[in-house]
C-alpha cells in the first residue's frame, strides 16, 4: 500500500484541528465562532483574548501547515504529492471535519505550508504581510497582499509547476474566504489591527 495517501489524509486531519477554538477553551475565552468577527483565527482571538492567546493560535495554525510538509519532504515525496499534502493541510483548516467543515481563513496555515515548501518563500510572504500591515494596519489587506505574492515566490524559488499550482490554489481560496473583508475594504469599513 503506498504511503502517500496516508500522509495526505494525516495532513488534512491535522489541519482540521482548530487552534483558535482549543486555545480559547483552555484560556477560558469566548468561542471565536460566536464572537468578534466569528472567524476562528489569530486576528479574532487577538480581539477576544489579547496577544498571548493570539500568538498561541498563530503558532498552532502555522505548525498545522509546516509539519505535514516537513514530514512529506523527509519521506521523499514527489512535487506532485508535496503539492497535494500542502493543499490537504490547508483545506483541513478551511473546512475542518471536526467542526462541520466551518473553519478559518487559512492565512497562518498557508504561511506554514509556504515555509515547508521553501523557507525563503515563507519568509518573503511573511515580510510582505508585515510591510503591508505596518503601512495599512489592516490584517485582511496584509493577508491578501501576501497571498497574491506567494505563487511568484514559490515558483521562482522552486521552479516546480506542481508547487506553484498549489500556491495559486491557496491564493484563490484565501481570496474566496476573505470575500466579506474585500467588500469592507471597498467600503472603507474594515477593522484595523488592535481594534476591539
Amino acid at each position: 500500500m503506498p504511503l502517500e495517501p496516508f500522509v495526505v489524509i494525516a495532513a488534512y486531519l491535522l489541519g482540521s484541528v482548530s487552534t483558535a477554538i482549543v486555545t480559547c477553551r483552555l484560556m477560558g475565552l469566548p468561542d471565536p465562532r460566536g464572537h468578534g468577527s466569528g472567524n476562528p483565527g489569530a486576528t479574532n482571538v487577538l480581539r477576544l483574548g489579547g496577544k498571548k492567546a493570539a500568538i498561541v493560535t498563530l503558532i498552532g495554525d502555522l505548525l498545522k501547515g509546516l509539519l505535514p510538509m516537513l514530514v512529506a519532504q523527509a519521506l521523499g515525496l514527489s512535487d506532485g504529492w508535496l503539492a497535494t499534502v500542502a493543499l490537504a493541510a490547508f483545506l483541513g483548516h478551511l473546512y475542518p471535519v471536526y467542526h462541520r467543515f466551518k473553519g478559518g481563513k487559512g492565512v497562518a496555515t498557508a504561511l506554514g505550508v509556504l515555509l515547508g515548501i521553501h523557507w525563503a518563500a515563507g519568509l518573503l510572504a511573511l515580510a510582505t504581510w508585515l510591510v503591508v500591515a505596518a503601512i495599512s494596519r489592516i490584517s485582511s489587506l496584509s493577508a491578501l497582499s501576501a497571498a497574491l505574492a506567494a505563487p511568484f515566490y514559490v515558483y521562482v524559488l522552486t521552479r516546480s509547476p506542481w508547487l506553484g499550482a498549489a500556491a495559486v490554489a491557496m491564493t484563490l481560496l484565501v481570496f474566496w474566504r476573505h470575500r466579506s473583508n474585500i467588500a469592507k475594504l471597498r467600503d472603507g469599513t474594515e477593522t484595523r489591527i488592535g481594534a476591539k
